[in-house]
């Protein structure tokens, strides 16, 4: 499953905005805008949001 639908996903479950979720996973409250607009995301950042999402279930 691609990251952005796990972030969909887990915005949805949760409610909170997609500013906030970039802001705490990597200090980038843009995250999510540019994700859905085509950002291939890194490594690291990649990995802050899985652990974001882990800590999460």
């Amino acid at each position: 499953m691609s990251l952005l639908i796990r972030i969909d996903r887990y915005l949805r479950q949760t409610g909170i905005p997609p500013s906030t979720f970039g802001r705490r996973a990597v200090n980038d409250p843009r995250l999510v805008r540019d994700l859905r607009a085509g950002r291939t995301p890194g490594a690291r950042v990649c990995a802050r949001v899985e652990a974001m999402l882990r800590e999460s279930e």
